[in-house]
């Protein structure tokens, strides 16, 4: 049987990893979990991503961007044996913790990990800043320049101001009909 570390239980905890290595991490250790005879012990790992509307070429395409960069989150109860499973698969840096004691996830900070990762509408990732100016692509208004006045990243959109028989006229336009000048 496993010894237990003072005062812990299963909860989530946050793994270091090398940036860009995260999945890799979460597939060996799912394989060490088996090979280990640890299913009792990590009972899940998790690399928190969400699902972003990206522009590529002119046209909106969904990806998957990791929430926190060089983390995994692990479900698990903290042994020796537990620690020293995680703590010893390739790419791994180590818990997020003081000295060698993992600190675990509270709940508020699970909840908003898991806002994130379940959001059914993916957002948009917008690289437009209010006062950019830019061309309009399509449209009525195609061709035209204007000045972004306002963003509406929920719902893809941005205002923009564009000078019409000498007046500034707000017009509303999806991401996809403008592009930064």
């Amino acid at each position: 049987m496993a010894k237990q570390a003072a005062g812990t239980g299963r909860h989530w905890y946050v793994v270091h990893t090398y940036s860009g290595y995260e999945d890799a991490v979460r597939e060996a250790l799912q394989q060490r979990i088996e090979t280990m005879n640890m299913q009792d012990y990590i009972f899940d790992v998790v690399v928190p991503k969400e699902t972003q509307i990206v522009i590529k070429k002119g046209e909106p395409t969904t990806e998957e961007k990791r929430i926190f960069p060089g983390y995994v989150l692990v479900d698990m109860t903290v042994t020796d044996e537990s620690w020293y499973v995680v703590r010893n698969t390739p790419n791994v840096t180590g818990f997020v913790g003081s000295g060698t004691t993992p600190v675990p996830v509270s709940e508020d900070e699970w909840k908003v990990i898991e806002k994130h990762m379940g959001k059914e509408e993916p957002r948009f990732k917008i690289d437009f800043s209010i006062s950019d100016t830019v061309t309009v692509l399509d449209g009525p208004f195609a061709n035209y320049e204007g000045i972004i006045n306002n963003i509406d990243e929920e719902k893809g959109k941005v205002t923009v101001m564009i000078t019409i028989f000498e007046r500034e006229t707000p017009v509303e336009l999806d991401f996809t009909q403008v592009k930064k000048k």
